[in-house]
């Protein structure tokens, strides 16, 4: 999409563009069939996004875009464009928001640094580490811990016996709660996919956005590698929990940046994917921004 820009994109690139777009999104459309989404239901969804994405655009470049602007950048007809009076809704919570969340990551750190700490009292006084004092430093007191511990328990990533409680997670991942997972899926392809989009874009300070990649391995060397991965993103991920953190308590109340940082391993066997084009095995590649 062009907006103020010389000309449209060749019609290469186009061509291009839309098939980055397919691969991005069969995942997607794969997720939306087996939880009974329809294309009536996606249809909508694209045409929010279309028009979003357009006044945004607009608004980047200084202009607050009328009907016909908004029409001609994203081929919908007026009527389209005008039948989107309100704001989408947002059903699903932002992740960074969860209250608990971030007293898990909190507890996570602070039992890493000492062990002891995987049991807590859920209330104590004077300076003893408590449940309590872990729920409302992670919070800033805005939620009570009894709902922040409620929620763990009901995730299972906590355990509520006798006055106490013991960690049972080594993240944040709400694998019994659907609208939790969907929510985690959301946010992090989202800043995955954004950090790929701006740099492709020509962002003036490129972000961190590097694989690794081999076919023609055995799915036992796969499982072998996935498995490296996760112990080594185990120590890293305390390390930038400990610095997000720091930041976190020396911000001004005024601060609005965010920054989220991941990782992830796929695999499977490429041979019953794609039987009528298979890909030729290689070495290991390395994918830089």
């Amino acid at each position: 999409m062009q907006v103020g820009g010389a000309g449209p994109p060749a019609e290469g690139t186009m061509g291009w563009a839309l098939e980055a777009c397919a691969r991005v999104m069969r995942p997607m459309i794969r997720l939306a069939l087996a939880l009974g989404l329809k294309h009536a239901q996606l249809e909508l969804m694209l045409r929010e996004l279309l028009i979003d994405e357009a006044r945004r655009a607009w608004l980047d470049k200084g202009v607050e875009p009328n009907l016909s602007q908004l029409s001609v950048t994203t081929g919908l007809n007026r009527k389209a464009v005008t039948a989107k009076v309100r704001e989408a809704e947002e059903p699903l919570p932002h992740t960074e928001m969860s209250a608990a969340a971030k007293t898990l990551t909190l507890w996570l750190q602070m039992s890493t640094d000492d062990p002891a700490l995987l049991s807590l009292p859920i209330t104590a006084g004077g300076e003893t580490a408590s449940f309590e004092a872990v729920a409302r430093h992670a919070s800033r007191g805005n939620v009570h811990h009894r709902t922040i511990l409620d929620e763990l328990v009901r995730l299972n990533m906590a355990t509520e016996r006798e006055g106490r409680v013991d960690l049972n997670a080594a993240g944040f991942v709400p694998a019994t709660d659907m609208k939790g997972m969907l929510s985690f899926l959301g946010d992090n392809a989202r800043d995955h996919l954004l950090a790929g989009v701006s740099n492709t874009l020509g962002a003036p300070k490129p972000l961190l956005e590097r694989s690794v990649f081999a076919t023609g391995i055995s799915l036992e060397d796969c499982e072998r590698i996935h498995q490296l991965a996760r112990q080594r993103w185990s120590a890293l991920h305390h390390e930038l929990t400990r610095e997000m953190t720091r930041a976190f308590e020396a911000a001004e109340s005024t601060a609005s940046g965010r920054i989220r940082v991941g990782i992830y391993t796929y695999y499977e066997d490429a041979g019953d994917v794609a039987k009528a084009s298979p890909a030729p095995a290689s070495k290991p590649s390395d994918k830089k921004a």
